[in-house]
C-alpha cells in the first residue's frame, strides 16, 4: 500500500487542481446572463486540514474526520479588490457555518480563508445559522443577517422537527472579527431578512419576508419592508408588503429577497427567489424587480416569470429542482456577478451588467396572471416581429 506521504500527496495535487480550474463561459445565452461550465464551490473546495488530520500517528489510515456535505447560499461583497463569498458550509452532521472564500477575479480560483467564521451566539443559543446576506451600509459597518434556527420550545414531546426561525444579526469592520447584536424583533418568523444599503428617512430599512411556520409563509403575503431605528436592538413595529405572492406563478408558494438591491439610475434593482408547488416537490427559481429610487418600498417594474431557473447538473442535489441566491456583487465597470447556489448542494456564478438587467426589468412583460392574458401579450410579440419582417 501507498505510503501516509504519498497518498497525501495525491490528496493535495487533487485538491489544488480543483481550485485552480479556470472557469470558461457555456457556449449559449439569451441574452441576460452568461452561465460558467463549473461550480466556484463544493464541498471539495474546502481545504484539506479542515476535514483530514494529517498527522500520520493520529490518522495512519489518512480518512476523513470531519466530513463536509455542501457548499451553498453565500453572501458576497467585494473586499480590497477581492470578490469574497461568505458562505454556507454544511457538514455532515447537518450543521451549517459560516465561511469566507475569495477570488481574483469573482468566477474562479475561489479559496478558503484558513478558518471559518466564529460567530459569537446569543443568550438563547442557536441550533443553527445560515443564508447571511451581506451589506455595507452607510453607518461604516459591514452587516449580516442571516437565519438563526432552534428547535420550537411549543412543540410536542418527541417531535424534533419543529423549529422557528428568527433573523439573526451580526456586524464587522474586517470580516473577520463579527460582533453579534440581538435578533430582529418581529410579530412573525423571519427567514428571508435584508438590510438596505442606505438610510431612509433616517432610519434602517429592511427588507422581510413575514410567515407563519418555519417552513410555510401562510398569511404572510410577501416580500415586506419595514424601518427600525436602531440595528443594535432591531425591532419591527410595521410591515408591508412590496412584492406580493400570486396563485399559479413562480411564486405562489413563498418568495424571499435575495442580496440587498443595486442603486441604478433608474431604480433600485432586486434579485429574489421565489417557489411554487410541483409533482417533484418545491421548486426555487430567481427572478427581478425594481423599485423606486425616491421610495425603494415602491414597486415600478416586475417582469413576469423566472429570470433563472435550474438547468441540466443544477436541478440534481440534497434539495433537488432549486435554485437561491443571497449574493451578488455590481463592479464599478457595470458588470454584475449573481453568486447562486444549485439544490442546496454547490456555488456557481453567472454574469451580466447592470444595463442588461435593467433593460430585462424595464422591457419584460409582467404576468397578466391568466392563459388569456399571456397569449395576447405573445400576439402583440409576434405581431411586431412578422410586420418587422414583412418590410
Amino acid at each position: 500500500m501507498d505510503s501516509f506521504t504519498n497518498r497525501l500527496k495525491v490528496l493535495q495535487d487533487a485538491h489544488n487542481q480543483l481550485i485552480s480550474i479556470k472557469n470558461e463561459p457555456t457556449e449559449t445565452t439569451n441574452g441576460w446572463y452568461q452561465r460558467y461550465k463549473n461550480p466556484i464551490l463544493t464541498a471539495e473546495h474546502t481545504p484539506l486540514f479542515w476535514r483530514y488530520d494529517l498527522d500520520e500517528k493520529t490518522n495512519p489510515y489518512l480518512m476523513e474526520r470531519i466530513g463536509m456535505n455542501a457548499v451553498m447560499n453565500s453572501g458576497a461583497i467585494k473586499w480590497n479588490d477581492k470578490y469574497l463569498v461568505v458562505a454556507r458550509v454544511e457538514g455532515v452532521d447537518r450543521k451549517s457555518f459560516f465561511a469566507v472564500a475569495e477570488s481574483p477575479n469573482g468566477i474562479d480560483n475561489f479559496r478558503f480563508w484558513d478558518y471559518p467564521v466564529t460567530m459569537p451566539d446569543t443568550d438563547d443559543p442557536t441550533t443553527n445559522i445560515y443564508d447571511m446576506r451581506l451589506t455595507a451600509h452607510e453607518d461604516g459597518w459591514i452587516y449580516g443577517v442571516f437565519c438563526a434556527e432552534r428547535h420550537d420550545p411549543k412543540a410536542a414531546l418527541g417531535d424534533l422537527s419543529s423549529a422557528t426561525a428568527t433573523a439573526g444579526i451580526a456586524r464587522t469592520k474586517d470580516l473577520k472579527t463579527w460582533e453579534r447584536l440581538p435578533d430582529l424583533k418581529t410579530k412573525s418568523q423571519q427567514r428571508n431578512v435584508v438590510l438596505h444599503p442606505e438610510f431612509v428617512n433616517g432610519k434602517y430599512a429592511l427588507y422581510t419576508r413575514p410567515q407563519d411556520g418555519f417552513i410555510d409563509a401562510g398569511s404572510g403575503g410577501g416580500i415586506g419592508w419595514a424601518l427600525v431605528d436602531d440595528m443594535t436592538n432591531a425591532v419591527v413595529t410595521k410591515e408591508k408588503i412590496i412584492d406580493f405572492r400570486f396563485y399559479h406563478t413562480i411564486k405562489e408558494v413563498k418568495n424571499g429577497q435575495g442580496p440587498h438591491p443595486i442603486k441604478t439610475e433608474k431604480g433600485w434593482l432586486h434579485l429574489a427567489h421565489g417557489v411554487r408547488g410541483c409533482a417533484a416537490g418545491l421548486r426555487y427559481v430567481l427572478y427581478l424587480f425594481m423599485t423606486s429610487l425616491d421610495d425603494p418600498s415602491q414597486l415600478i417594474a416586475s417582469p413576469g416569470g423566472y429570470f433563472m431557473a435550474p438547468m441540466g447538473e443544477e436541478r440534481i442535489g440534497d434539495v433537488s429542482n432549486v435554485l437561491f441566491t443571497n449574493g451578488w456583487i455590481a463592479d464599478n465597470d457595470g458588470k454584475v456577478f449573481i453568486y447562486y447556489a444549485s439544490s442546496d448542494t454547490r456555488m456557481h456564478v453567472a454574469t451580466s451588467t447592470i444595463d442588461r438587467l435593467v433593460d430585462y426589468c424595464m422591457n419584460t412583460p409582467a404576468d397578466g396572471l391568466t392563459t388569456t392574458t399571456s397569449v395576447e401579450t405573445l400576439k402583440k410579440l409576434i405581431d411586431k416581429n412578422l410586420k418587422k419582417t414583412a418590410l
